[in-house]
């Protein structure tokens, strides 16, 4: 009972301590409002040496969250892609911010007209457990890049990793500026609920409507990145070891725990056994051993490895083949570690049609006709990303435009999110808005319409009280 006290008490302080930061972020934007892009470039090259003086730290901390994380996995999918936004951003804000000259119509000649992007003020990152570092960062460096102040709510399931980014970021900035909140679900919801410019959610779908609700009471804008179940198509001629060796990556990093993980794939029926044998080579050529293996992440708690039992358990129950990948024959009791496993013969009845998977299972579907998996795809809530493997560009091209995703990766996974200068995001059940790119900086700007008139006005021939005459010109020059 003490304990859930002091819980609650601690907690609270984090609420209290938070909307401190929020009232000091939105004073020192309001003395500063418009940073110029030296000082933008500055905020965020300040990143890149203390990311890479605490890389080890950082990979120790994952670790530990995640009771086993790989570190090369770490420096892969957290750090590297990082670093490489800073250089992006920066190489790129003095452009972004720019005025864009627009076109007069006849009523405003003679005139000009241009857009200013405005920084919003304070904005809102709530991140999730998966990416901590890149999930924070990679929504940070294009709020920064728009002259903003940033506030993170870190995952209460990464708590060493959000101890350690409030401690690295608060050596390189004050608090009014960048800020880290750690705490419960209490804090979460305290967090959804400030009246922020701009709020960016990375996480369940579910969730993503709790987080959407509350900041509607301030109408403060969402960006919405969550997930789905992200299909993989595979074209009748492809070859099947290429297609594998390629979702081996994107299904295999951080276990299959990321948002954009291939969640299913879809095959013609006669290759179907040719997809299991080579699959099943494929994983065991990448973890030959799990228990021990540096490699072979964990899931992150216990809560969603029991998540994972159960719907691989139902699926079981209810008749699907399952297939499990333990090339070593391990015990794997008390790792919280999963093997890769294929799962077919999947009715509508079954869990694992309809959830998101985020881990290490691989729901195998069938088709005869390419046209039939595109139908498949089209009759399910639209997913974060869909993956084609084929060579033949026409097909591809048809994909692209007779489907519907938050984005599209040809012949690879997961590659298209380190594309810099791609827009990220999702479309319906897999989120709202975008960032990464120039689209990243629009998302965390005001594009603010200005209209300038010169010492001659035109317009006054056309005050009150009005004249046929002039009526008329108008109307003529309007109508040519």
């Amino acid at each position: 009972m003490v304990a859930e006290v002091q819980n609650l008490r601690g907690e609270q302080d984090e609420i209290d301590r938070m909307k401190a930061i929020f009232t000091s972020q939105r004073e020192s934007f309001y003395r500063h409002p418009w940073p110029a892009a030296v000082e933008r470039i500055d905020h965020l090259q300040r990143l890149r040496p203390a990311l890479t003086r605490y890389t080890d730290e950082i990979a120790h901390a994952l670790k530990k969250d995640f009771g086993h994380r790989s570190e090369d996995e770490t420096k892969l999918a957290e750090l590297i892609t990082c670093l490489e936004g800073i250089k992006y951003n920066a190489r790129n804000v003095r452009d972004w911010m720019k005025p864009s000259r627009r076109k007069v119509g006849a009523i405003q000649f003679p005139g000009s007209a241009w857009v200013e992007y405005q920084p919003k003020g304070v904005v809102g990152i709530m991140v999730p457990w998966n990416y901590p570092i890149y999930l924070a960062i990679g929504p940070m460096l294009s709020a920064l890049a728009a002259g903003n102040r940033v506030m993170l709510k870190m995952s209460e399931y990464t708590p060493h990793t959000a101890e350690l980014l409030q401690s690295i970021l608060g050596e390189i900035f004050e608090e009014d500026h960048v800020a880290v909140i750690r705490g419960e679900v209490e804090t979460a919801q305290a967090f959804a609920a400030l009246p922020f410019d701009h709020l960016l959610f990375t996480g369940s779908t579910q969730v993503g409507r709790h987080v959407m609700r509350a900041a509607a009471e301030n109408l403060t804008p969402v960006t919405l990145e969550l997930g789905g179940k992200s299909p993989v198509i595979i074209a009748p001629d492809f070859p099947m070891k290429d297609a594998c060796e390629r979702i081996g990556f994107g299904k295999g990093l951080n276990c299959g725990q990321t948002c954009v993980a291939p969640d299913y794939v879809l095959c013609q029926r006669d290759r179907v056994e040719e997809f299991v044998e080579t699959w099943t080579a494929q994983v065991e050529q990448q973890y030959p051993t799990i228990r021990d293996n540096p490699d072979y992440t964990s899931i992150i708690d216990e809560r969603q490895y029991e998540r994972l039992r159960a719907v691989l358990q139902d699926a079981r129950d209810k008749g699907a083949r399952v297939i499990e990948i333990n090339p070593a024959n391990e015990d794997l009791s008390g790792t919280r570690k999963i093997p890769h496993t294929l799962v077919l013969d999947v009715t509508d009845d079954m869990r694992i049609a309809h959830e998101e998977i985020f881990g290490p299972l691989l729901m195998v579907e069938t088709y005869n006709e390419l046209d039939d998996a595109r139908e498949y795809v089209n009759a399910r809530p639209r997913p974060l990303a869909l993956y084609y493997f084929d060579w033949n560009m026409e097909r591809c091209n048809r994909v692209i435009k007779e489907t519907h995703s938050g984005g599209v990766c040809l012949n690879d996974t997961i590659a298209q999110v380190g594309v810099d200068d791609l827009p990220f995001g999702g479309s319906g059940d897999s989120g709202m808005g975008h960032y990464h790119g120039p689209e990243g900086f629009q998302t965390f700007s005001k594009p603010k319409g200005v209209y300038y008139k010169g010492r001659f006005n035109a317009a006054k021939n056309a005050l009150p009280p009005y004249g046929r005459r002039i009526t008329d010109l108008i109307y003529r020059v309007l109508l040519k």
